[in-house]
């Protein structure tokens, strides 16, 4: 394959790669053609053909190529192979010949060898076939589509696939539902009909014109332990010392310090490494609740690193709104993005190369407040079948009553929670969950849509998990959800923005296997979360941090939106514009802007800057249903 990189768009987006895979490998050719990625710079499709090992910039770093007989494989992102300790050079063809040697040898088995973040591409003339694959966290995206021709088109965006002339592809209703469903299109779906992108874990073989998807790794989760809780204690702080020491790897490297568990144990691995004079990265927010700045302040201290801390106000949010909408390939609601984006500007102007992350922490220990409030509801399973179905329910959920009682209601409340399936229930407090779907959208939109979607693919990533044990699922969920479809495309685009590079610690592999060599009582034990984690990592990190409750760069958007005329001008036209696209009823709309004003402030503002951020995307992408 000859990939091309596309130059830098406005406002400092990065290179995109792009390629197109004929039917058959034996039929490649080096032939290129233009085309046009929703209205921003052109993009440089190829078809495969020889790779003589040229390395090209890429949004995850570097792309590189080797070629021996039969063989042929473009390597995106950072990459080592099991067994050893540094990361490949892939401007040197040598150095990934012996991975395309197990590769001729093995097929996608091999893909087991690979670690870290990356994005491959091999032709197997042998076999017939081409196989593209991602990391095992999904952390360098890729997207895919059949063209009518019979040809695969790839690319790093779904912009960059959709914008094939052969593909046409339309705005997806699905994708939009999507949207306003998880806040974010999670995979495999895209924005764009006919457009897909591969799940974590996953490999895409294409021959003789047809698909096929696998799962190249699936973790195995512990039942039980197999040793001391001191001895993986002493395993957690070498391995996260040796994620930090890769991660950084000689570079003018910073971290993001929230002042939590995650980023303040990267903080304080750098420092250990030999880089205390690496600064860290903060922010604080003028809102009650909202502002944690004290936190990063004791995490900096505690280990004598230069604390880079400053405010985020309403003016960054107008000034970069549009901004961060413009720069997602897809509709993107996380509020934190802006204030992400803002810190790695910052590290950039201050000639910091590379920012570490605290991201995964919390889905691979336990971290997150669901893991314990689904073990209480999960209680109520326990209880015999006839007990719940012919008593409880009926007498708590049946009659008006109980929610006149004292006492009652709350105990109404938890059986109503309780009853849901997993992972439904994970999902209770959803906005569309607690609103009737009827009067959110317009008839036309609510009738073109599949509702139950949003359901079916928790479900399948849920019963996919590799393990019966409730805690692991949900990690395993989360994997997905959280990291691969939100976290991560989060974090990684805003920095790709900031034109700084970006690495996440927790989320090297070697830490990954131990996590999932911990049972599950020791992640989430009775009501405390990260109980091991945080064993392990007392005597390390303060105690203040240690004992203190999760919160990250929340952006206060609900509350400064009730204070702040100039960003209610600047959202309220946002809605306005949307009401006129027959996606949402304009009645709601404007309902949800009293409720906003008049009620909780976070809730109801969430669902506000969802609305905003989706006419936000398709006002910059200039696209329309």
């Amino acid at each position: 394959m000859q990939p091309e990189t596309r130059a830098a768009a406005p406002g400092g987006r990065p290179a995109a790669i792009a390629g197109v895979l004929p039917a058959s490998p034996a039929k490649a050719s080096p032939a290129l053609f233009q085309s046009v990625d929703a209205g921003q710079q052109p993009v440089r499709f190829a078809s495969l053909g020889g790779a003589e090992g040229a390395v090209l910039h890429t949004p995850s770093g570097a792309l590189g190529a080797c070629a021996i007989p039969g063989v042929t494989l473009l390597i995106a992102g950072t990459v080592r192979v099991r067994g050893e300790r540094d990361w490949l050079d892939l401007s040197d063809p040598t150095r990934l010949r012996p991975f395309a040697e197990a590769w001729a040898a093995e097929s996608t088995q091999a893909l087991g060898k690979l670690l870290g973040s990356f994005a491959i591409i091999v032709v197997d003339e042998k076999r017939g076939e081409t196989v593209i694959a991602v990391d095992r966290m999904g952390n360098v995206p890729m997207c895919y589509a059949l063209a009518r021709d019979g040809q695969l088109v790839i690319g790093t965006s779904a912009s960059t696939v959709a914008a094939h002339p052969l593909l046409q592809s339309r705005l997806s209703r699905q994708a939009i539902y999507h949207y306003v469903h998880f806040h974010m299109v999670p995979s495999p779906g895209t924005i764009f009909e006919g457009v897909s992108k591969l799940e974590p874990a996953q490999f895409l073989r294409f021959r003789g014109g047809r698909i096929e998807l696998g799962d190249y790794w699936k973790p195995r989760f512990a039942q039980r332990p197999s040793g001391r809780i001191e001895d993986f204690s002493g395993k957690l702080l070498s391995a996260l010392e040796n994620s930090v020491r890769r991660s950084a790897n000689g570079r003018a490297t910073g971290t993001f310090l929230s002042g939590g568990i995650d980023s303040s144990t990267v903080t304080g691995m750098l420092a250990r490494v030999g880089a205390k004079n690496s600064p860290a990265y903060s922010m604080g927010f003028e809102a009650d609740g909202y502002d944690e700045a004290r936190f990063a302040q004791i995490t900096a201290k505690h280990f004598d690193v230069p604390l880079r801390q400053f405010y985020v106000t309403t003016d960054d949010i107008r000034r970069e709104l549009m901004i961060v909408a413009g720069t997602y390939d897809e509709p993107f609601g996380n509020s934190s993005a802006i204030p992400t984006l803002v810190c790695a500007r910052r590290a950039k102007s201050e000639g910091i190369e590379r920012l570490l992350a605290g991201d995964g922490g919390d889905e691979l220990f336990g971290g997150n407040t669901r893991y314990a409030k689904q073990k209480i509801f999960e209680v109520y399973h326990s209880l015999p079948g006839w007990s719940r179905r012919q008593v409880l329910e009926p007498l708590l959920l049946g009659w008006p009553v109980p929610g006149r009682i004292p006492g009652l209601s709350k105990v109404a409340s938890y059986v109503e929670q309780a009853r849901m399936p997993m992972p439904e229930r994970t999902d209770s407090y959803n906005f569309l969950v607690r609103t009737p779907l009827a009067t959110v959208f317009e008839p036309g939109f609510l009738g073109s849509v599949d509702t139950t979607k949003p359901w079916e693919l928790l479900r399948n990533r849920y019963a996919a998990a590799p393990t019966r044990d409730l805690v692991d699922r949900m990690l395993y969920l989360d994997w997905k959800f959280t990291l691969a479809d939100n976290d991560l495309r989060k974090v990684g685009r805003m920095c790709e923005l900031a034109g700084i590079d970006v690495r996440y610690p927790w989320l090297d592999d070697e830490v990954i296997e131990l996590s999932t060599e911990l049972p599950a009582q020791w992640k989430v034990q009775g009501q405390t979360l990260r109980f091991f984690a945080k064993r392990a990592l007392t005597g390390f990190l303060p105690d203040e941090v240690i004992g203190k409750s999760k919160h990250g760069f929340g952006l206060p958007f609900g509350e400064w939106l009730k204070t702040s005329p100039p960003l209610q001008e600047q959202v309220y036209a946002l809605l306005n514009a949307l009401k006129q696209r027959a996606i949402v009823q304009p009645a709601f709309v404007d309902d949800l802007i009293q409720q906003h004003r008049a009620g909780h402030a976070a809730y109801f503002g969430s669902m506000v800057w969802i609305l905003a951020m989706l006419e936000a995307w398709l006002q910059a992408h200039r696209l329309d249903l």
